[in-house]
Protein backbone atom coordinates (compact mmCIF):
# COMPACT_ATOMS: atom_id res chain seq x y z
CA UNK A 1 0.00 0.00 0.00
CA UNK A 2 1.57 3.06 -1.44
CA UNK A 3 1.28 5.86 1.59
CA UNK A 4 0.14 9.61 0.09
CA UNK A 5 3.08 12.07 1.43
CA UNK A 6 2.14 15.49 1.07
CA UNK A 7 5.21 17.54 0.69
CA UNK A 8 5.70 21.30 1.25
CA UNK A 9 8.36 24.11 0.43
CA UNK A 10 10.73 24.66 3.46
CA UNK A 11 9.33 28.48 3.58
CA UNK A 12 5.92 27.07 4.21
CA UNK A 13 6.77 24.36 6.61
CA UNK A 14 9.67 25.84 8.36
CA UNK A 15 7.64 27.77 11.14
CA UNK A 16 4.60 25.17 11.92
CA UNK A 17 6.92 22.15 12.23
CA UNK A 18 8.86 24.16 15.11
CA UNK A 19 5.45 25.51 16.53
CA UNK A 20 4.68 21.88 16.91
CA UNK A 21 8.01 20.50 17.95
CA UNK A 22 7.99 22.94 20.57
CA UNK A 23 4.53 22.13 21.53
CA UNK A 24 5.73 18.48 21.36
CA UNK A 25 8.06 19.76 24.39
CA UNK A 26 11.41 19.73 22.75
CA UNK A 27 13.38 22.90 23.91
CA UNK A 28 13.64 24.57 20.99
CA UNK A 29 15.40 28.07 20.03
CA UNK A 30 15.50 29.76 17.13
CA UNK A 31 17.44 32.43 15.71
CA UNK A 32 16.76 34.44 12.73
CA UNK A 33 18.76 36.82 10.53
CA UNK A 34 15.83 39.32 9.63
CA UNK A 35 13.74 36.54 7.23
CA UNK A 36 11.34 35.02 9.30
CA UNK A 37 8.70 36.29 7.05
CA UNK A 38 10.30 34.74 4.23
CA UNK A 39 11.40 31.55 5.96
CA UNK A 40 7.70 31.40 7.78
CA UNK A 41 10.46 31.55 10.87
CA UNK A 42 8.23 34.16 12.67
CA UNK A 43 5.03 31.54 13.23
CA UNK A 44 7.64 30.19 15.69
CA UNK A 45 8.24 33.73 17.32
CA UNK A 46 4.83 34.91 17.66
CA UNK A 47 3.93 31.12 19.23
CA UNK A 48 6.88 31.26 21.69
CA UNK A 49 8.29 34.97 21.25
CA UNK A 50 10.80 34.09 24.76
CA UNK A 51 12.35 31.25 22.48
CA UNK A 52 12.99 33.33 18.97
CA UNK A 53 16.11 35.76 18.86
CA UNK A 54 16.46 38.17 15.69
CA UNK A 55 19.78 39.66 15.26
CA UNK A 56 18.73 41.47 11.99
CA UNK A 57 21.27 40.77 8.66
CA UNK A 58 23.99 39.36 10.65
CA UNK A 59 24.25 35.63 9.56
CA UNK A 60 27.73 35.35 11.09
CA UNK A 61 26.31 36.48 14.29
CA UNK A 62 23.34 34.19 14.21
CA UNK A 63 25.49 30.79 14.03
CA UNK A 64 27.42 32.09 17.11
CA UNK A 65 24.44 32.90 18.79
CA UNK A 66 23.15 29.25 17.72
CA UNK A 67 25.81 28.01 19.11
CA UNK A 68 26.19 29.38 22.26
CA UNK A 69 22.47 28.48 23.27
CA UNK A 70 23.57 24.87 22.13
CA UNK A 71 26.23 25.20 24.03
CA UNK A 72 23.80 25.37 27.21
CA UNK A 73 21.72 22.72 26.15
CA UNK A 74 19.24 23.89 23.93
CA UNK A 75 18.29 22.13 20.56
CA UNK A 76 19.01 25.78 18.83
CA UNK A 77 17.59 26.36 14.80
CA UNK A 78 19.00 28.84 12.96
CA UNK A 79 17.48 29.80 10.02
CA UNK A 80 17.91 32.07 6.40
CA UNK A 81 17.80 31.98 2.76
CA UNK A 82 20.45 28.90 0.94
CA UNK A 83 22.40 31.81 -0.45
CA UNK A 84 23.35 33.47 2.67
CA UNK A 85 23.28 30.18 5.30
CA UNK A 86 27.21 28.94 3.92
CA UNK A 87 27.87 31.90 1.83
CA UNK A 88 28.04 34.57 4.66
CA UNK A 89 28.74 32.48 8.03
CA UNK A 90 30.75 29.12 6.10
CA UNK A 91 34.37 29.74 8.72
CA UNK A 92 31.30 30.12 11.70
CA UNK A 93 29.26 27.02 11.24
CA UNK A 94 33.35 25.43 10.74
CA UNK A 95 34.85 26.43 14.35
CA UNK A 96 31.59 27.06 15.90
CA UNK A 97 29.27 24.56 15.41
CA UNK A 98 30.97 21.68 13.57
CA UNK A 99 34.34 21.61 15.72
CA UNK A 100 32.28 21.39 18.77
CA UNK A 101 29.75 18.91 17.68
CA UNK A 102 26.94 21.20 18.93
CA UNK A 103 23.11 20.64 18.64
CA UNK A 104 22.65 23.66 15.95
CA UNK A 105 20.30 22.60 12.95
CA UNK A 106 21.04 24.94 10.12
CA UNK A 107 17.94 25.94 8.05
CA UNK A 108 17.82 27.35 4.71
CA UNK A 109 14.73 28.02 2.48
CA UNK A 110 14.88 29.47 -0.77
CA UNK A 111 17.75 26.78 -2.85
CA UNK A 112 18.26 27.00 -5.98
CA UNK A 113 17.28 29.23 -9.09
CA UNK A 114 13.46 29.73 -8.35
CA UNK A 115 13.20 32.25 -5.51
CA UNK A 116 9.62 34.15 -6.64
CA UNK A 117 9.24 37.03 -5.76
CA UNK A 118 12.78 37.44 -3.73
CA UNK A 119 14.72 38.01 -7.39
CA UNK A 120 18.36 37.01 -8.02
CA UNK A 121 19.78 38.04 -5.18
CA UNK A 122 18.16 34.98 -3.06
CA UNK A 123 18.81 32.86 -5.71
CA UNK A 124 21.07 29.69 -3.98
CA UNK A 125 23.74 27.71 -6.59
CA UNK A 126 26.61 26.55 -4.28
CA UNK A 127 24.87 26.12 -1.21
CA UNK A 128 24.84 22.05 -1.04
CA UNK A 129 28.39 22.40 -2.11
CA UNK A 130 29.91 24.58 1.06
CA UNK A 131 28.33 22.51 3.44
Amino acid sequence: MVKEVRTAATREALGPTLVKLAQEGLDIVVVDADLGVSTSAIKFGKEFPDRFITVGVTEQNMIGVAAGLAACGKIAFASSFAVFMPGHCFDQVRMAVAQPNLNVKLVASHGGIVTGEDGASAQALEDLSLM
